[in-house]
């Protein structure tokens, strides 16, 4: 309703609630710019953001950006940076409304994104039930590909490098995942196996993953046979993919874009059938 230029911009959510997130992204930890361009990290900032919204099962309606950076900025590289929040936010029918900006030796981005849920009630991580399907939508394992390409130094079979520079959510998902019925639904940003672990413990339940139901690209094959690495373990423990993990019950008919991969069970935790996992996925603190 008010955009940029004031104190404060005014944002509408029609039904009086509002949901809201934030991500801070440092340079040299979340993103270096030796690897990517300005317009990739604006995308990428903004899109982990966006994907938290969605998966509360709200519609996206704005962002605000405080902008840390050094004084040698390039005036070309912020302009790039702020097509790549502009051009993400398109994607969902949102703007960037404000924010603020100051020196400082790295570039720090702090995002904060906020939802309309439209009526709907919120999607949290506390509704599992025994009995529930688990289900994912958006890619899983294609990020982590790329990084470790991009770590190794060696050439990109297929599009993974840039799974990494620039997420995919599959923004849609979220509210229809809702109106669906969703008991539980988060983003992948820490790895799967980890983030359906926040689902577990705050439903009181497990989780039980298939790992024949997992879809392992041909390029994935071949970056795993470059780096001896194993396609499944990007899958299941590799983050920033911001796919939307879900559980809903068994009698939903689920549309195409999402995947039965396990079920809800008895009991705590998450297993994977017939495999011990090398790693649960990323810890911001132990890592």
């Amino acid at each position: 309703m008010l955009g940029p230029g004031d104190d404060a911009a005014v944002v509408s959510a029609s039904d009086g609630r509002v949901v809201v997130t934030t991500d801070l992204l440092l340079e040299g930890r979340h993103f270096r710019r030796d690897w990517s361009s300005g317009y990739d990290i604006g995308r990428k900032a903004a899109a982990q953001n966006l994907a938290d919204v969605v998966a509360m099962g709200a519609d996206p309606t704005g962002i605000v950006v405080g902008l840390g950076m050094p004084a040698d900025t390039g005036a070309g590289w912020l302009d790039d940076l702020a097509d790549g929040f502009r051009d993400e936010c398109d994607l969902v029918g949102a703007s960037v409304v404000g924010g603020d900006t100051t020196r400082c030796d790295l570039v720090v981005i702090g995002v904060t994104a906020l939802g309309d849920l439209g009526g709907r009630a919120p999607v949290t991580r506390s509704g599992a039930r025994p009995g529930d399907v688990v289900a994912v939508a958006g890619r899983l394992g294609h990020a982590a590909a790329g990084l470790a390409l991009l770590q190794a130094g060696l050439d990109d079979p297929g599009g993974l490098v840039d799974a990494h520079r620039r997420p995919r959510p599959p923004y849609a998902c979220g509210p229809r995942a809702a109106i669906l019925g969703a008991t539980s639904m988060l983003d992948v940003s820490d790895g799967l196996l980890q983030d359906l672990g926040h689902v577990a413990k705050a439903s009181g339940a497990g989780v039980l993953l298939d790992p024949a139901a997992f879809t392992v690209t041909p390029e994935m094959e071949k970056a795993a046979r470059l780096l001896g690495a194993d396609p499944l373990e990007w899958a299941l423990s590799g983050g920033e993919d911001h796919a939307l993990a879900a559980t809903f019950p068994r009698e939903v008919r689920l549309p195409a874009e999402w995947t039965v991969v396990g079920r809800v069970t008895e009991g705590a935790g998450v297993q994977v059938r017939g495999r011990t996992p090398e790693r649960g996925g990323w810890d911001h603190f132990r890592e």
